[in-house]
């Protein structure tokens, strides 16, 4: 049987790749705590998963969807932009919804690539931008992100010419795996970067409302101009632990918003009617639930970010995002690191090598587990690893 040539150079989800590590681990009777995925342990708020229930009940819910949406789905989603970020968004031509915001990643090259095409990649990051661009006959170009520069693109130094033949420029903030944040200033250089090569600037933005200390995520779609050469993904997965409910946004450029949109209506049928008025409800509510939620990850991160630093581990606090980036010692790799902490503690960290050849060298440890389990799992490391101080008594109980 043949397969596809396509997937010669598309390996498995790095994800994917960690639950068979963890399934293995625990076959043969390794008792694992996984602080790998960033599949949330939290559930979505009570208001949201009444209102998915009483729409299950509704006719509508059982019919296909319309291709674009509910218009009570944009409009909510352009209420939104315009409250929390100060933009204006046309509900009927800047909105798309999406089956999660990884749906319409993987599928807006096909709308803008065509075989060769060149798309900016940054390096670490999240693998589906590069995959997805292969995907769809593109090649990706990996842009450098460094510690020294925030681990934001020094976009002066990517080559002229290569910019000129890229159509795409991927970007990420509050970023995964790093947890780097970006300001308005920043994304106005992304934007003047993108105007001036005529590139499509595809922002992810989806932890937008998990931030700490002070810092307020903008919209790159704040950025005159932004709607010209850009378009950004939101989602319901992190901000109202919806990530199950496969439920998420496109907005900015028409063309794109109506070129991927075209795409999908021959590849789906749209989202669940019940889910789309639910996310409704989530997006209208004001955030109600959110202060606690980020509370919830600020305990968590300062309690890793303690565990790692007091053994003498190069450890950031991240401003942003479900997960804290540590840098392994003495330059070991990010995958000997990960295999021997398993061996050593029990305790499974995702390779910073699986979000790309820059992510080498750093290990990401996920928020996204239970409070008790987080615990349990800090107090292994603490047990093993080489601590700088005496021993640490930090628990996230305490």
């Amino acid at each position: 049987m043949k397969l596809a040539a396509r997937l010669d150079d598309v390996r498995p989800y790095a994800h994917a790749e960690l639950e068979r590590t963890i399934a293995a681990a625990r076959t043969s009777g390794r008792d694992v705590i996984s602080l790998a995925s960033g599949n949330l342990d939290l559930p979505a708020p009570a208001f949201v998963i009444e209102e998915l229930a009483r729409a299950a009940h509704s006719q509508e819910s059982h019919r296909y969807p319309a291709f674009t949406g509910l218009p009570d789905f944009r409009r909510a989603v352009a209420d939104f932009y315009e409250t929390r970020f100060d933009v204006h968004i046309d509900a009927d031509t800047q909105v798309l919804p999406l089956i999660g915001s990884k749906d319409g990643i993987a599928h807006l090259p096909w709308s803008v690539i065509d075989p060769g095409d060149v798309a900016l990649v940054p390096e670490p990051t999240y693998p589906v931008y590069a995959v997805a661009t292969k995907l769809a006959g593109g090649r990706p170009v990996a842009v450098s992100l460094r510690n020294e520069s925030s681990w934001f693109p020094e976009l002066d130094a990517i080559p002229t010419a290569m910019a000129d033949r890229a159509e795409i420029f991927w970007l990420n903030y509050p970023a995964n795996p790093t947890g780097a944040v970006a300001d308005l200033e920043q994304l106005e250089h992304a934007v003047a970067f993108a105007a001036r090569h005529e590139i499509l600037l595809c922002y992810d933005n989806v932890y937008s409302e998990i931030t700490f200390d002070g810092f307020v995520a903008p919209s790159v779609l704040r950025v005159p101009g932004a709607l010209d050469v850009a378009v950004e993904f939101g989602s319901f997965s992190k901000t109202f632990n919806m990530a199950g409910w496969r439920v998420g946004w496109l907005v900015g450029n028409p063309r794109v918003v109506e070129a991927l949109g075209r795409l999908k209506t021959n590849i789906d049928s749209g989202v669940f009617t019940a889910v789309q008025r639910a996310a409704v409800r989530a997006l209208s509510s004001g955030l109600p639930h959110l202060p606690e939620l980020v509370r919830t990850y600020q305990r968590r991160r300062d309690l890793v970010v303690a565990t790692f630093t007091a053994a003498g581990w190069s450890c950031a606090a991240p401003k942003g995002g479900i997960s804290v980036w540590v840098k392994t010692p003495a330059d070991e790799s990010s995958t000997s690191c990960a295999s021997r902490l398993l061996d050593e503690t029990g305790v499974l960290v995702a390779p910073g090598a699986a979000y790309g050849a820059g992510g080498d060298g750093y290990v990401r440890v996920a928020l996204a587990v239970p409070d008790q389990l987080l615990d349990d799992a800090c107090a292994r490391l603490r047990s093993a690893l080489p601590l700088a101080a005496e021993a640490m008594q930090v628990s996230f109980r305490s």
